[in-house]
């Protein structure tokens, strides 16, 4: 990265947002803080980096799945930012039969240097 260059809250929530879309492992992982949390829709929690990840991977490999997101809100100051999506997930159960679920998405970042983390990631059913 270029000296003096930092990397916009919203551009960094975008990128994340896409590596997630195109099940992109690696870029994912560039993009969460060692200590991350996931609460997932349904109640279960992750935390840490090792955990995160392994849920990730396995969930990339489904190539049913499909997630649309809609800002809700959005705020940041210098070092913490959180923006909260409407999201639309379809994907297919154990049979095969299509399903799709309605949720809201929280993810907290913090800005490390130049760049911003995924410190915190909220599913919540609706």
């Amino acid at each position: 990265m270029a000296k003096g260059f930092m990397v916009k809250f919203d551009d960094a929530v975008t990128a994340h947002l896409d590596t997630v879309n195109r099940r992109d492992l690696a870029g994912f992982s560039a993009t969460i803080d060692d200590e991350v949390t996931v609460v997932l829709p349904n109640g279960t929690l992750l935390s840490g980096r090792a955990e995160v990840e392994e849920f990730h991977k396995g969930w990339f490999e489904d190539p049913d799945w499909k997630m649309t997101t809609t800002v809700v809100s959005q705020r940041s100051d210098d070092d913490t930012g959180v923006m909260i999506c409407e999201v639309t997930y379809d994907d297919l159960d154990g049979e095969g039969k299509p399903y799709s679920m309605s949720y809201l998405l929280s993810l907290t970042f913090r800005r490390k240097g130049d760049t911003w983390l995924l410190v915190h990631d909220q599913n919540t059913l609706r």
